[in-house]
């Protein structure tokens, strides 16, 4: 079997039709159902490290920018820019040459030539006062910029941001994505291809997601205490119901029973659901969870089962093993 390499992969995203402030936190908390390392920028702007979702979601760097713009337009009807490279520079660059509902990858060997011929001012912290100055002396391309001497620069506009100008003009940004604070929540979220009137349908979908969230749960060591569940219909409108679960859980059958709970509670009958959207509320480390002592083995086994197939999934990714339900939703995607 082989592996994909592994890639450092970072996604801007520019948003064309910048969210309210109600619906910027629902944005934010469906980006972090992909990678928990995203960064806003003020005022219509997000980045993501989607490194560690690369074998999470066993997509290529790609396909997760795909996933991401399609779930802001299905969910959200918010059409993005993209960019995705290496660093956040390149990403925030390739993003900022992109038509809406389009994206540019930058592949890493190819990001010296990409670069070279983009304008001076595309580069970060070039304001038009430096770009008049570097102008001057004939410096108008990131390529141009690369090839002067460093003792030009330095007299130009000195030791420091000189060093910083020559650096940015390689492709160089160590810069990482930093969370503003550390996730409260978990989401999962599933856009399905048509409007679904199946109640089977409805079923398998809530399946996959509790599934999804309790693997997420546990690769965290967090438990949740309160689940929810968001069911978007055809025509936008949503609804939403929660449930405090009796004890914080990481447990994907507990999990599955409380939103297939939620889920009869609709009453969806033929409704036509676009998506699903489940979130993972009241979060603790589950070292230090309460936890009712069962005496049934069977839980034992389920438990210990449910530990080594995640221990397959993360050696072998995500489609590795899944709930015998959902066997025919998981057939092979290629991209």
């Amino acid at each position: 079997m082989t592996t994909r390499p592994r890639h450092i992969a970072h996604l801007h995203l520019h948003l064309n039709a910048p969210p309210d402030e109600g619906q910027h936190t629902d944005v934010i908390d469906l980006l972090t159902g992909i990678t928990p390392h995203v960064q806003t920028v003020s005022p219509d702007a997000v980045q993501l490290d989607l490194t560690s979702a690369l074998r999470y979601f066993d997509r290529s760097p790609y396909g997760l920018v795909q996933l991401a713009q399609l779930r802001l337009m299905a969910l959200y009807g918010i059409e993005s820019s993209a960019g995705l490279a290496g660093n956040r520079m390149l990403a925030t660059m390739a993003a900022d040459a992109s038509a809406p509902g389009h994206a540019t990858w930058v592949p890493a060997e190819q990001a010296a030539v990409w670069l070279r011929s983009r304008p001076v001012t595309g580069l970060p912290g070039i304001g038009r006062a430096t770009a008049t100055t570097l102008g001057k002396y004939g410096l108008h391309s990131v390529g141009q910029v690369a090839d002067a001497p460093a003792a030009t620069l330095q007299r130009l506009l000195g030791a420091g941001p000189a060093r910083l100008l020559a650096e940015r003009a390689r492709g160089h940004d160590p810069r990482p994505v930093t969370p503003l604070e550390p996730a409260a929540h978990l989401v999962a979220d599933l856009v399905l291809d048509r409007d679904c009137l199946d109640p089977e349908g409805h079923h398998r979908a809530v399946l996959g997601l509790a599934d999804q969230i309790g693997r997420r749960l546990r690769g965290e060591s967090q438990v949740t205490g309160r689940l929810a569940l968001t069911v978007r219909y055809a025509d936008r409108s949503s609804t939403t119901r929660t449930r405090t679960l009796p004890e914080p859980t990481d447990h994907s059958p507990a999990l599955a029973a409380a939103l297939l709970g939620l889920l009869a509670a609709l009453g969806l009958q033929r409704a036509r659901v676009r998506a699903f959207v489940v979130r993972a509320d009241d979060l603790l480390p589950a070292d230090g969870a309460p936890r009712q002592l069962s005496l049934d083995p069977g839980d034992a086994r389920a438990r210990t089962v449910e530990k080594a197939a995640d221990r397959a999934r993360h050696r072998f990714g995500p489609s590795a093993l899944y709930p015998a339900t959902l066997a025919n939703d998981r057939a092979p995607h290629r991209e």
